[in-house]
């Protein structure tokens, strides 16, 4: 970590020396996004709940590139998070809402700087820092709750081949959703952590209407995952589609992982050593569109020997000792929905949701979507049983069009979670958020 933030801080003072290139500042973009987030997740089981809210605000700064074969460039963010309500009985230990002071309730503010030095060769780039945001099938960036999560490391992306996009990369901390510190890189249910998050795939535009993907990973001492990917648009006529969008994931173990002080829960798998990587996932998903209508039905099917694996700091304490703010992931299949993920072991989940466009009706900004999914077959840890579980997701967006409120958007999100067997807590959240964008270069 050291190392790298060392090569960040003489990176930085090399552009400094080249701040009047052309390119590197006329080319410049920065914003500032403001969300105020209300969030309340009611256990029915009689754990404790939560309610809070808070107003959170972001500054992106993203420079061009100097002239030259190499072109340089920075990008940087900045985290402010401010507490506005939710006393101590409202805010559990270790959420990923907001961070936790020592008596138990909310801290009142919490903030974070981070930022990647980039270069730039023909159709090439890399960035390099502690403000990354990936959004690849192997690992998805976070940002369902107030601040995005963000991670350390290096990604190069090349597009020198025509309609293939070369994407590579090592990864080495995360930054939680709710944290000013990083931690070491892990799954779910796991104490111990890695710094060591390689990765590389492709994605290859076929024709207009095709696309395949391949993505291979690895995470040191713990698992590795290969992907397969197809995505086809079929244009039936006009304001008329059928979507397919095929997944496949394939994880094995890696390393010291099923060793002491390695295994892990894995979504209560069945591998023959306890804590074992050992799963196939697929998931498919078919959206007709017509109009402002969209009908969606899917179906998602997990192995027994193990849950679905991916990325997820929750349970491994930051540079400072801590364990508040470092969960909450996401993951790149259609079940990971607003309370539960139905990516455990044995799981066969079939889903399906209808979303409408108003602006079809003339109120362009306003949209809304209901979701629903069941999950069967799933493995008791225990061995005892198989049981099951469901989810209903109600959602409307709308974003002001015109006017002095041009760009400021509203969501109101509900979710209602109820399920059977270990560790399952029936559960109604609700969130409203509210969000606005101000670009100013």
């Amino acid at each position: 970590m050291y190392k790298s933030s060392l090569a960040l801080a003489v990176a930085v003072g090399v552009l400094a020396q080249q701040a009047g290139a052309a390119g590197f500042i006329e080319d410049s973009k920065a914003a500032i996004s403001s969300r105020t987030m209300y969030f309340n997740n009611d256990n029915r089981e009689g754990g404790a709940d939560q309610r809070e809210s808070a107003q959170g605000f972001k500054l992106d700064y993203a420079s061009g590139f100097t002239p030259g074969t190499i072109g340089i460039g920075v990008d940087a963010q900045a985290l402010w998070g401010i507490h506005l309500d939710g006393g101590k009985g409202h805010h559990p230990a270790n959420n990923t809402f907001f961070p936790s002071d020592s008596d138990g309730s909310a801290v009142d503010e919490w903030s974070r700087v981070g930022a990647n030095v980039k270069a730039r060769i023909s159709k090439t780039e890399g960035h390099l820092g502690r403000a990354l945001a990936p959004n690849l099938p192997i690992l998805v960036s976070n940002d369902s709750r107030l601040l995005p999560q963000t991670f350390e490391g290096g990604i190069v992306t090349s597009k020198e081949i025509d309609n293939v996009t070369f994407t590579a990369g090592q990864l080495e901390h995360a930054y939680g959703r709710a944290s000013s510190n990083g931690t070491g890189l892990s799954v779910s249910g796991a104490f111990r952590d890695s710094n060591q998050f390689r990765f590389g795939g492709a994605d290859w535009k076929v024709t207009k209407d095709l696309m395949l993907q391949y993505y291979y990973s690895n995470l040191e001492n713990f698992y590795t995952q290969n992907y397969l990917g197809l995505v086809h648009v079929y244009p039936i006529g006009n304001d008329q589609s059928f979507k397919t969008d095929l997944r496949y994931f394939d994880s094995r173990s890696d390393g010291k992982n099923g060793q002491t002080g390695f295994a892990f829960d894995n979504n209560g798998g069945f591998a023959q050593t306890p804590g074992e990587v050992d799963n196939k996932t697929w998931s498919a998903m078919f959206t007709y569109t017509l109009g402002g209508h969209a009908f969606m039905l899917g179906r998602q099917q997990v192995s027994d020997d193990g849950g679905f694996v991916w990325l997820n700091q929750g349970s491994v304490r930051d540079s400072n000792g801590n364990l508040e703010g470092n969960g909450g992931s996401s993951f790149y299949l259609f079940t990971d929905s607003m309370v539960n993920q139905f990516a455990r072991a044995g799981e066969n989940t079939n889903f399906g949701q209808y979303s409408y466009d108003f602006a079809r009706l003339g109120v362009p900004g306003l949209k809304a979507s209901v979701a629903y999914l069941n999950g069967q077959d799933i493995r008791n840890k225990s061995g005892s049983g198989d049981y099951s579980e469901w989810e209903r997701d109600l959602r409307v967006d709308y974003v002001f069009q015109e006017g002095v409120l041009k760009g400021f958007g509203a969501t109101v999100r509900q979710g209602t979670y109820r399920g059977g067997g270990e560790s399952i807590a029936n559960q109604d959240q609700t969130r409203v958020i509210f969000n606005y964008t101000y670009s100013f270069l």
